[in-house]
């Protein structure tokens, strides 16, 4: 297919495809999924081999936010029957980190619900920081605590804070329908502080929101503009009790299309599949590893995951390994702009994509969406 021949080119150079080029992906045919998934893949292993980079979610204090997100369990008004409790003592937040760091995760997310942190929020996150560092040695620490007033980034930064998670979720011109509390910019403005203060940028989308085509491809396209170093992919899970928890509007095959389409455009950039996977991807998350390069281990902050162990098996059966604490997860070019360097890695051997069985049925599936009730803020055990 002459598209995906020039988007693997494209892809190869690090060159940004059309906006027609990026619709046209999502277009695609399940005829030509595996097409679609194999050019992408050739792209994806190009910058970072067969490695996968294992993630692990804290939430380090659980629902009652004052925003009004409508995809959130965590919502201002949201009925879920969600974990809820304030904030975890530093140790409690290392001990949970632990065990993800314990089942092969690089790197902890430190989530909190919430518009943004106080300044005491932060010196409290702060500590929790330095505590799980002195316990776990080359760990990488991201936090994730919304919008941030001057000043708090640089705290972060000097707290030990590596990257920082801000995500756009969906497209400008569609934003306001999911959310009223704040906008779309106040999203990119935080991303650009964390930035200004030397953390790396992380942030990404939800998809499955309603959203058309064009939105997906803009939201993409404003990320790709914005130049985070991760960008996760999280398809929405839609639970009881939020205005979205009828919106089931994600085929298997309409996931892979969406993370493709991220990689061809975002390249060199570690495209991370993030919350809902287990939801909608089913038994064809394996197949995402040909286009994603990183992936969060365990529990998410209100809903279950797969074990940790079945993701450590799935990665290792599809002929993947777990990057290691030793290992540089972004291309040279990305991470030693020092030097002004712009070396290609030599490609890897070309790997057929795995054959798929049939797709399951369309009914929707609601007994996927498993409530958390184990691990940070419970007397039981994390899965990790």
């Amino acid at each position: 297919m002459d598209l995906l021949n020039t988007l693997v080119d494209k892809g190869l150079r690090r060159e940004l495809p059309t906006r027609e080029e990026a619709l046209a992906v999502l277009a695609t045919s399940d005829d030509e999924l595996l097409d679609v998934v194999a050019a992408a893949g050739k792209v994806r292993r190009q910058w970072f081999g067969r490695r996968v980079k294992l993630n692990y979610l804290v939430n380090l204090k659980s629902g009652l936010c004052p925003e009004d997100c409508s995809y959130c369990s965590q919502r201002l008004g949201s009925k879920a029957e969600i974990l809820k409790y304030t904030w975890l003592k530093p140790d409690d937040a290392s001990k949970a980190a632990a065990a993800g760091v314990a089942g092969g995760a690089k790197r902890v997310c430190l989530v909190a619900s919430g518009r943004g942190p106080t300044d005491k929020d932060v010196d409290r996150v702060s500590d929790t920081i330095s505590a799980i560092k002195e316990q776990n040695e080359g760990v990488e620490v991201c936090a994730c605590l919304g919008l941030l007033s001057d000043g708090q980034a640089e705290r972060l930064r000097t707290a030990g804070a590596d990257a920082y998670n801000h995500n756009l979720n969906t497209s400008e011109a569609t934003y306001g329908d999911i959310c009223t509390t704040h906008d779309f910019s106040d999203r990119v403005s935080t991303v650009q502080q964390a930035q200004a203060a030397g953390m790396s940028a992380c942030s990404g989308l939800i998809a499955g929101m309603g959203e058309s085509d064009a939105d997906l491809v803009d939201v993409v396209f404003a990320l790709r503009e914005l130049d985070p170093d991760s960008v996760p992919v999280n398809f929405l899970i839609p639970f009881e009790g939020t205005p979205l928890a009828k919106e089931w509007n994600l085929t298997p095959q309409r996931a892979l299309r969406i993370l493709a389409m991220v990689r061809f455009v975002c390249p060199d950039v570690e495209v991370r599949l993030a919350g809902g996977r287990e939801v909608h991807l089913r038994s064809m998350q394996p197949l995402a590893l040909h286009l994603v390069n990183s992936i969060f281990l365990g529990d998410y902050l209100t809903s279950e995951g797969q074990a940790g162990k079945d993701d450590l098996a799935m990665i290792a059966d599809a002929g993947f390994e777990v990057e290691g604490t030793d290992t540089t997860t972004l291309p040279e070019h990305r991470t030693d702009a020092e030097q002004g360097t712009d070396a290609v890695p030599e490609p890897a051997a070309e790997v057929a994509a795995a054959t798929v069985a049939a797709p399951p049925s369309d009914e929707t599936r609601r007994d996927l969406v498993s409530v958390r009730r184990r691990g940070a803020g419970t007397d039981l055990p994390p899965n990790a």
